[in-house]
């Protein structure tokens, strides 16, 4: 069963964009912590230990991008779980530490959500 009180982080520095996420999170029934870029990630990790999964941006203008967040976050905080999504990076390209998945942009919301309670699970 999954577990519904399962926090995830949302990272996305398009302010619209990131809003449908966290909407699309919350409506799956997972509590949504947004970020705007790498940099404020770093800064929520840091002062909460109840996030469960990272659902970031890989292109994230300026400082640190996606897949340079996820190879911290697995290094420092490694049960977290890990999804990537770009609009500009191949699944062939993008290493994502731990397990983690990755979908290209545009992606279905329901891909998002399956990912989110197979990572929660």
């Amino acid at each position: 069963m999954v577990d519904r009180e399962t926090v995830v982080l949302v990272v996305e520095d398009e302010p619209v964009l990131r809003m449908n996420v966290v909407d699309l999170v919350e409506d799956a029934g997972f509590v949504a912590v947004e970020a705007a870029n790498a940099t404020q990630a770093l800064g929520v990790l840091e002062s909460r230990s109840d996030i469960g999964i990272i659902l970031s941006d890989i292109d994230m203008p300026p400082g640190i991008d996606g897949t340079a967040l996820a190879a911290i976050v697995h290094d420092r905080w490694p049960p977290i779980a890990i999804i990537l999504v770009s609009g500009h990076a191949a699944a062939e390209d993008v290493r994502i530490p731990g397990g983690g998945e990755f979908f290209s942009k545009p992606y279905r919301g329901a891909d998002i959500v399956d990912a989110l309670n197979r990572l929660a699970a």
